[in-house]
């Protein structure tokens, strides 16, 4: 017998043994179960005067109220608002966030950050250990050599690995424990494009009032899971008076399982509310059937049913865009528009739902954000933002290609439906 055919017998019963030690493993995790269904059904419109107490109580969200004094919808906005913030600090500065990369943007946020510190103003961060694992030790070193706390949240542990799914996607900056924004940008070169292309499209709003103390708490959470000493003084949580405040939901999306997910309770509620439109943004798409079917019921029944999503040209993350594009069938048949942004990347979440209702933050419309993820997203009836949602929906639009049936018949068996279909079971389970 020949060495190498003992070698490729060695090699075959590795990979086999190996496959089997897999799929086990999946199984006990429960890979294969059968899904949940969410389904409800007759749900008050977003005008009924306890639709927020409904809808809070159905996700697990939290019922406030805060003034939103500013929205943005432009990366440099985004990154210059966050910069003026911080400079105005005089006592604490909380900041938590999934994805930090090399650059002229983190620079600048590191350089405004150790000022402020070396004033004296108590900076915390709360880093997600995966989404900043591109930025060098150094960069920490330089930050906590300047007075800056920093921990990082869910490093891998070699014993319990799979935990290691569990990620914090929040983005949340916190001021003297007055001032909040929150949106879905992160610490990255990458939201600028480059001298070929416009920037990203992604949004953030500023909030005072009610609303922050109830994000310091949150904050808190996260710091001290991570390791760090929370610090519970009255100011931290003390609520600043502010005329007109409007009612908010704050869902965090904590601990999210497969039986019961805050956001995807959110979301799917939600669009059961409409009676005239639902108009939808992720830059990540991947809805279950029991969204494709909420989807397809609301524009059964007569409501414009659009979303935006990212383009194959334009995506950062090229095998979610295969994974999505297969689960588009059902919803083109029915008349659903679904339109790729075409400029650059498109990274919003957004849901405009009838003409008062909107819910933006960090949650995507896929499973991760469902099931993994670690999210805050707010959901309003105040109409600067519902307006300003609107008008950024709109000129998405206008600046994208609609999908049509035609083409995604015509799609890639290899690309679209055997690869992403096995991207699509594995963003399922990790």
């Amino acid at each position: 017998m020949s060495t190498l055919f003992l070698i490729l017998r060695s090699l075959f019963w590795f990979l086999l043994g190996f496959t089997g030690v897999i799929l086990v493993s999946l199984y006990i995790r429960g890979a294969f179960r059968a899904p949940v269904k969410y389904r409800v059904k007759d749900g008050p419109s977003p005008e009924a005067p306890r639709f927020s107490t409904v809808l809070a109580s159905l996700s697990t969200s939290l019922l406030t109220s805060g003034t939103i004094t500013h929205f943005w919808s432009q990366p440099d906005q985004i990154q210059a608002a966050r910069l003026a913030a911080i400079k105005t600090a005089q006592r604490t500065i909380h900041f938590e966030t999934f994805f930090m990369t090399p650059g002229r943007r983190a620079n600048d946020f590191a350089a405004a950050l150790a000022e402020r510190a070396a004033a004296g103003v108590k900076v915390q961060l709360a880093i997600d250990a995966y989404g900043a694992n591109a930025l060098p030790k150094r960069y920490w070193q330089r930050l906590q050599a300047a007075g800056v706390r920093v921990v990082f949240f869910n490093r891998f542990d070699w014993r319990a690995p799979s935990n290691f799914a569990g990620r914090t996607h929040r983005k949340l900056l916190l001021i003297d424990g007055h001032v909040a924004l929150i949106g879905g940008a992160g610490i990255s070169d990458h939201w600028d494009g480059d001298d070929q292309t416009p920037p990203w499209l992604d949004i953030e709003v500023r909030l005072e009032g009610e609303i922050v103390p109830i994000l310091e708490g949150m904050f808190i959470q996260h710091w001290t899971y991570s390791g760090g000493e929370a610090n519970l003084r009255a100011e931290t949580f003390r609520a600043d008076p502010a005329q007109g405040q409007a009612l908010i939901l704050v869902t965090p999306g904590n601990n999210p399982t497969y039986r019961f997910s805050p956001i995807r309770a959110l979301k799917e509620n939600t669009i059961v509310a409409a009676r005239k439109r639902i108009w939808l943004a992720s830059p990540y798409l991947i809805p279950d059937r029991n969204s494709r079917e909420l989807l397809i019921e609301a524009k059964q029944s007569g409501v414009d049913v659009r979303i935006l999503t990212a383009s194959l040209k334009n995506i950062d993350k090229k095998y979610v865009y295969y994974a999505a594009y297969e689960l588009y069938g059902d919803l083109l048949k029915n008349g659903i528009e679904i339109y790729e942004y075409l400029p650059n990347m498109t990274h919003a979440k957004m849901l405009l739902i009838d003409d008062q209702w909107v819910n933006m933050g960090s949650a995507n419309f896929d499973p991760r954000s469902f099931f993994h993820n670690e999210e805050l997203d707010i959901s309003t009836a105040d109409p600067m933002l519902q307006q300003s949602i609107e008008r950024v929906f709109e000129n998405a639009f206008a600046q994208s290609q609609r999908m049509s049936l035609k083409d995604w018949q015509h799609r890639s068996w290899w690309r679209h439906r055997l690869f992403g279909s096995l991207v699509r079971f594995f963003q399922w389970q990790l």
